[in-house]
């Protein structure tokens, strides 16, 4: 063995803290006792022997040490059994003094890991830290890690080095702290940060680089780049790919179902790149899954200032290995990182329910609407010019008279907007001390364009609000007739100017506008009419007939009706993730009736590479859904979104792309046939058309006639979005029924109409008035993705109730999805019902209250006709009543129907 020459800066000793250690025989003064060599030799060096060649008393503890010898794999290296020293959710710290010996040039890694052997199932391996270890010195490897459950055996090793180097091992420590302060200076950050040397104080150490090199710094660029604080920072250098950056593992210092908050300080530099997005990931590997990839924030970096990236992620599982890393830039680009922070996430109370004072509901906040005054109150946005006509509509657009009610008449003038150059020009007003904060404002206004369109023109209803163009409604014409134009919007941070404006026809084109209307919406007021409609289209008469021996003497006896269970179909989207988090589906199981796959089911999921078949996550989903009685959908065979589509199928030929569209139906609906009620066909069409225009028009119907074939019990489902919201002329119910009587006298068996649902400020008559336009179809039609985004809880709430009500007052709606509920598992900020670490927030109380308000009890006495009538719900119930003789519970099922039900009761 070659002799070491190991020195360090600070001496091994001094950072083991040996209170309350759980190694046996921690420092080999007793030889190798209770040590496990792992297929190779091992023996102790001696004190007394002192380190063979140049002794350096200040370099160790000076006491014996381990030489690890004949290693022919990485792995190799000493273990010792710690199962029955370890409890169930306390946290250990780890630390060892680590050299080697041996052919070596430069550095290589030592490892500190536990082995989890359970029986029945796959050992699973966790690695608590790393260091890099050169032949001149020592080094410390540490880490820490806490286990829910302690396995049937559990093993710490050390192991890492290269074949052939030999791994010697001075002292090992695991402790329990005694203090939260204690620990935090074991993991060297001073608070409750997991991240080990966050601001490279002590340079790399716990830091690699992904797929590159990392560095240290403390000047770049001449002195020009510095760190923001503390008196380093890191550089990831020759990346190659945008995935390169630097990482930390962070394997057992990270808990499961516990939210963590993310904040980092970076910028780029090099490669004539002035700016570039940053994000945070997190590589998580879970025995028996395929890895996963968990984004966590990004941020759009410069090579001149630093920025910081802030995020959340929550671990739903258990996993084996976790790792957070800093990616993004284009290679060759360097990304710099000056700290990097994961704490617990601070609980921060939510704000209350705004108040709002005098909101005014239904009153115009439009100067001069009627035009009484010409157009005082409004002025040209651009080079253009507006006057007054006459000869529009009198009459209030019906959207907005489904809002108002009784109004008084429209005047019959407009303004007429000429020399248009641009399609942004138009009549504009200031409404910047009119608009109350968190108030949801309906849009409404007749528009018209004059001759010289080539094609249909869009109008929209824009505001700016500081600077930042605000949706307030938009319409396609295509004739000369007025078009009612119809939308919403809500601002919730105080701006500093909000102008409304009407855009939209081509350069040339007049536009023409009338009545124009903004005005607050009472929403309470709409949900008493929805409570009533509601009433009449999903609820029945149910009239509970008594017979049998001694239902004579009923009359009077106490009876009382409890629904279990509404009927009305309302489910969630899951991800595979979320089903390890058993409070999740606890809340899921509870709460919901229905079920969709967030990605798990796509074809990009399903089929990454060509060939590569992964089904495992949806077969365990799946297991779920039929174990707990819920139905599901399936979403999507297809996705007509270029974008979407995996870079293998876009690389083949028609002939082989048209193999692999038969080849996704066969394989998905034959493994599948009977277990998905529904499924979305062909997502998107109206914003897509990447298999349309690789195949040919046919291959849409095709699909749907294909997917009948294989599967006939499912309704097959067409699926878009800004359906039902006014704000995007490709998807506007009239486009929609056209393209789906286009697939249907193509043969496609269409069955139902899926409308995505992430709106933004919902006003109840806009979206109702898209759902009586395709209601004409005779479809049934789904809310399959709803999701509502507000940073206020209250206001949130309101928004979903706004969506649940009308659906459920809506006689062709069948039931409702939202894309989500729990926080950090939503494609939308601020839209969560349930917050990371469970509990149910002013949302979530709003939706519970909702689904408690749709189910019907009854008390009362059987007449003297020996019958209890009472109007409920449709869904499931029991009834109790106690003759004189015994307690009867009958259940029974209550269906749609127009005419009383007639329960039989045989006593």
């Amino acid at each position: 063995m070659e002799n070491p020459q190991l020195t360090s800066n600070n001496g091994c000793s001094e950072n083991l803290n040996q209170a309350a250690n759980i190694i046996v025989n921690h420092d080999f003064s007793n030889g190798l006792h209770s040590w496990h060599t792992n297929c190779c030799n091992g023996f102790v060096v001696s004190a007394e022997c002192g380190d063979r060649g140049k002794p350096s008393s200040s370099s160790r503890s000076g006491g014996n040490y381990a030489v690890v010898t004949n290693r022919t794999k990485c792995w190799q290296g000493l273990e010792q059994d710690i199962t029955s020293r370890v409890l169930p959710g306390s946290r250990y710290l780890v630390s060892a003094c680590v050299g080697v010996s041996g052919p070596l040039s430069g550095s290589t890694d030592v490892l500190a890991t536990l082995k989890l052997e359970n029986h029945g199932s796959a050992t699973s391996y966790m690695l608590i830290g790393k260091t890099s270890v050169s032949k001149e010195k020592w080094e410390i490897v540490e880490g820490t890690f806490s286990l829910l459950a302690v396995p049937e055996r559990l093993v710490f090793y050390l192991e890492g080095p290269s074949p052939g180097v030999e791994l010697l091992i001075d002292s090992v420590v695991i402790s329990c702290p005694s203090s939260s302060k204690s620990e935090s200076a074991s993991i060297g950050a001073g608070d409750d940060n997991i991240i080990i040397n966050p601001k490279f104080e002590d340079g790399l150490n716990n830091w690699s680089g992904r797929g590159c090199k990392v560095a240290l710094h403390d000047s770049m660029a001449d002195g020009k780049i510095v760190p923001q604080s503390g008196k380093a920072f890191a550089s990831a250098t020759e990346r190659t790919q945008n995935w390169n950056g630097i990482q930390q593992e962070i394997t057992g210092r990270v808990q499961r179902k516990l939210a963590y908050s993310v904040a980092a300080v970076v910028r780029i530099f090099g490669n004539n790149v002035t700016t570039a997005t940053v994000q945070a990931t997190l590589w998580v590997q879970t025995p028996g899954r395929n890895d996963q990839y968990v984004g966590i924030a990004n941020v759009q970096a410069t090579d001149k200032d630093w920025v910081q990236l802030q995020g959340k992620f929550l671990l739903n599982g258990s996993p084996s290995r976790v790792v957070i890393y800093l990616e993004g830039p284009p290679p060759g680009t360097d990304l710099l990182v000056n700290s990097l922070v994961v704490k617990h996430a601070e609980k921060i109370p939510p704000p209350p329910a705004p108040v709002i004072e005098n909101p005014d509901f239904g009153a115009n906040i439009i100067t001069n609407s009627q035009l009484d005054d010409s157009t005082n109150g409004w002025f040209p946005l651009g080079n253009c010019n507006l006057s007054v006509g006459s000869g529009s509509p009198h009459i209030l657009p019906p959207m907005a008279r489904a809002s108002l009610g009784v109004h008084e008449p429209l005047s019959g003038r407009y303004i007429h907007v000429k020399n248009r150059t641009q399609t942004w020009m138009g009549p504009a007003q200031m409404i910047t001390d009119k608009v109350k904060l968190f108030l949801t404002y309906q849009v409404s206004a007749w528009v018209r364009i004059g001759s010289g369109a080539n094609g249909p023109q869009n109008v929209n209803v824009a505001l700016g609000v500081d600077n930042q163009w605000v949706n307030g409604g938009q319409v396609e014409i295509n004739d000369d007739r007025w078009h009612e134009i119809g939308g919403s919007f809500r601002i919730e941070k105080q701006p500093s100017k909000v102008m409304v404006y009407i855009q939209g026809p081509g350069a040339g084109v007049d536009l023409m506008v009338a009545g124009v209307q903004i005005f607050p919406v009472n929403r309470e007021a709409r949900f008493k009419y929805l409570r009533h409609q509601a009433d009449k289209i999903r609820k029945r008469d149910i009239v509970l007939k008594f017979s049998g021996a001694g239902s004579s003497g009923l009359s009077g006896t106490n009876v009382k009706v409890v629904q279990t269970q509404n009927s009305f179909p309302i489910g969630s989207c899951m991800s595979r993730t979320n089903i390890d988090n058993e409070d999740f589906v606890n809340f899921f199981v509870k709460n919901f009736n229905w079920a969709v796959f967030g990605n798990e089911l796509k074809w990009y999921w399903t089929e990454p590479q060509q060939g590569n078949l992964n089904y495992k996550d949806a077969d365990d989903m799946v297991a779920l859904c039929q174990k707990h009685n819920i139905e599901t959908r399936g979403h999507c065979i297809f996705w007509e979104v270029q974008a979407t589509v995996q870079q293998w199928i876009q690389a083949l030929n028609k002939d082989d792309l048209m193999k692999a569209v038969q080849n996704r139906l066969t394989n998905l609906l034959t493994r599948y046939k009977g277990k998905f009620k529904h499924y979305d066909v062909n997502n998107e069409m109206l914003h897509g058309s990447y298999y349309q225009d690789r195949l040919g028009k046919d291959i849409r119907a095709n699909m749907f006639k294909t997917a009948n074939q294989l599967d006939p019990s499912a309704t097959l489902f067409v699926n878009d979005y800004h359906v039902e919201d006014g704000c995007d002329t490709r998807s506007c119910p009239e486009r929609y029924i056209e393209h789906i009587l286009d697939l249907q006298e193509q043969g496609a068996p269409v069955g139902g109409i899926g409308i995505q649902g992430h709106i933004d400020n919902p006003v109840g008559p806009v979206v109702c008035t898209a759902l009586d336009k395709l209601g004409i179809l005779g479809l049934p039609i789904w809310f399959t993705e709803l999701d509502v985004s507000s940073i206020n809880e209250h206001v949130r709430g309101e928004d979903l109730e706004v969506m649940l009500r009308e659906a459920f007052a809506h006689p062709a709606v069948e039931g409702v999805m939202l894309w989500g509920f729990w926080e950090l598992f939503m494609s939308r900020d601020n839209a969560h019902l349930v917050n990371a670490e469970g509990e149910v927030n002013e949302t979530g109380k709003r939706f519970l209250a909702l689904k408690h308000e749709w189910l019907s009890h009854a008390r009362g006495q059987v007449d003297v006709k020996g019958q209890f009538n009472f109007r409920g719900f449709h869904g499931k119930y029991a009834m109790e009543i106690d003759t004189p003789s015994k307690k009867i519970v009958k259940t029974f099922v209550v269906d749609k129907g127009d005419t009383p039900l007639v329960v039989p009761v045989e006593l």
